[in-house]
């Protein structure tokens, strides 16, 4: 998704043109095309705010300005990294918004996240699947947005053996598994005897009737003594085929850019001018 405007029909200032160099008026005129860049990135923030539930801050900062400069009389407005396509400092290093917003503007099916293609390469999601976070999420995996926190999925594809790359160690030893699983807590004191309640965890998967296994697709934890306590954690689904959501096209029209662009065009001009 990308958005450029240009300067054009200016005959309006033509006057007020002739009292500047023409470096001074170009340099009005980058002005005020980065304002109507600014603009834009306005309108679609608002855009992503009202279109999806609890938007991520991560999404809604995406649309950057390329800004225009004296030599280059052109800005355009898109979701990215960064202007410089620097990683991100959040929990997406490297992810580009433009594709996690592709489906939503254009919809049919969404890029595989990060952590998919990690438990895909792995055997543990299954072809045709991605993943979905439980109606009720897991007690500390989801950041309250809808998404599992960076942290958390770390753990999770640690403890799963996802890591695949060449040289990464994240992948977790037996050894802290046994740790994660055993930790041990005081329980019941009303007889004045101390009794030790397994608080850990053990995560594990089922691939549901494919496997003939009783429980739904996907990721689950067992807590308790005997895994009496057993919640899901990440959910296989069917790969989702989305509607758009969002449209670029609409957004500049409800800017109503153009105009707002010959504005802020006499301004700059003026401003230039001094008068």
């Amino acid at each position: 998704m990308k958005l450029n405007v240009e300067i054009r029909n200016q005959q309006a200032v033509q006057d007020v043109l002739a009292k500047l160099s023409g470096p001074q008026a170009r340099e009005a005129y980058a002005k005020a095309l980065n304002d109507a860049g600014f603009q834009v990135r306005r309108e679609m923030q608002a855009a992503l705010r009202s279109s999806f539930d609890r938007v991520t801050p991560w999404v809604e900062r995406s649309p950057k300005v390329f800004a225009a400069t004296a030599d280059k009389l052109s800005v355009s407005v898109a979701p990215t990294i960064s202007t410089s396509n620097a990683p991100s400092k959040g929990g997406k290093v490297g992810m580009d918004p433009q594709k996690v917003l592709q489906a939503q503007e254009f919809g049919g099916r969404r890029a595989d996240k990060r952590s998919e293609s990690a438990l895909r390469r792995a055997g543990i999601l299954p072809s045709g699947f991605q993943t979905s976070i439980p109606r009720t999420p897991y007690p500390g995996s989801d950041d309250g947005r809808g998404n599992l926190r960076g942290a958390f999925v770390t753990q999770l594809l640690s403890y799963l053996q996802a890591y695949s790359e060449q040289g990464f160690k994240a992948n977790m030893s037996d050894k802290r598994k046994a740790r994660l699983r055993n930790q041990q807590g005081i329980g019941s004191i009303a007889t004045k005897k101390v009794n030790k309640t397994t608080l850990g965890v053990r995560y594990f998967v089922s691939h549901g009737r494919m496997r003939g296994q009783h429980l739904a697709p996907g990721i689950w934890a067992a807590k308790g003594t005997h895994d009496v306590q057993v919640a899901p954690v990440l959910m296989f689904v069917r790969r989702p085929s989305y509607q758009p959501r969002i449209s670029m096209d609409s957004i500049t029209k409800q800017a109503d850019l153009q105009n707002y662009l010959d504005k802020r065009v006499r301004f700059r001009v003026r401003q230039a001018a001094g008068i």
